[in-house]
């Protein structure tokens, strides 16, 4: 596979950064454009360059929230030291974040080889973005958004990190999708499961990219097309992370819910008449 060009990176890069964070799932539009441009989506150094360039979406998301991620960190070390300071919540959702990773990491692990093959499908992309899209509409209609941030407990963490598994067995169930359904079925308003989602992800999408690593290297995948694949993510995440805070202060998740079934219905016509495979 010395086949993903610069060219090919641009592009790649551009759809991960616009998608990681907004609950459309960044792993099927990934697996639609390399079907399109005819990269083998079943490749192990493209599962392992598509894991990579995910580091790109990441990193946009640990500048923006940086002040934020520079105070739970610094409660969670304190906590460590001061035992009057493990009262504070940031201390505590430390931890909870810790706690709520554990779960993807342990099964990401175990089904690695059912992720890299069977699941890979794009029939399974195809389906995994309509169910997902109900799961989401549903979730929206029963939420009460009435709890914020500073609500979350350590169960809503878990809850909340356990769906991440869905999008990792599920390619185009989507792992905002899932989380942010999740948040919003524990009555979180839906800044608060935006947020939620970032910072739960973060973790478990970094140690994803950085795992990944030696794989999409290995397997052949050049140095300069995995640089340039990162860099662009980075800077399109970071438009998409400040668009989505704010479009969901202001709207449902209603828009995502039918353009995910649109192109889940797109993607099951393109594979029925055999333009993609």
């Amino acid at each position: 596979m010395s086949a993903i060009s610069i060219g090919q990176a641009v592009v790649l890069g551009a759809v991960e950064g616009v998608t990681e964070f907004l609950p459309v799932s960044s792993t099927g539009h990934l697996k639609i454009t390399e079907g399109l441009m005819g990269i083998p989506v079943d490749d192990k150094a493209v599962v392992g360059f598509s894991a990579v360039i995910q580091v790109g979406a990441i990193a946009a998301a640990l500048v923006y929230f940086g002040k934020d991620i520079v105070r739970i960190v610094g409660a969670w070390f304190r906590g460590l030291a001061n035992k009057e300071e493990r009262y504070h919540h940031d201390y505590k959702f430390a931890w909870w974040v810790i706690f709520a990773t554990l779960p993807i990491v342990v099964v990401g692990l175990a089904a690695k080889p059912l992720i890299e093959g069977p699941l890979a499908s794009l029939w399974v992309v195809a389906g995994s973005l309509i169910v997902g899209s109900g799961v989401m509409w549903a979730a929206d209609q029963m939420g009460r958004h009435k709890r914020g941030e500073d609500d979350t407990s350590l169960k809503d963490a878990m809850w909340v990190g356990c769906s991440q598994i869905l999008a990792l067995l599920f390619p185009g169930f989507s792992r905002s999708g899932a989380t942010m359904s999740t948040a919003l079925i524990l009555d979180l308003e839906r800044v608060a499961a935006t947020r939620l989602s970032f910072f739960l992800g973060i973790p478990a999408l970094t140690g994803a990219g950085i795992y990944e690593l030696k794989d999409a290297i290995g397997s052949g995948a050049a140095i300069a097309p995995l640089a340039v694949g990162t860099v662009v993510s980075f800077v399109v995440a970071y438009a998409s992370i400040a668009w989505l805070l704010k479009f969901v202060a202001k709207h449902s998740f209603n828009s995502f819910v039918v353009y995910r079934i649109l192109i889940g219905a797109l993607l099951f016509a393109l594979l029925g008449m055999g333009v993609l495979s």
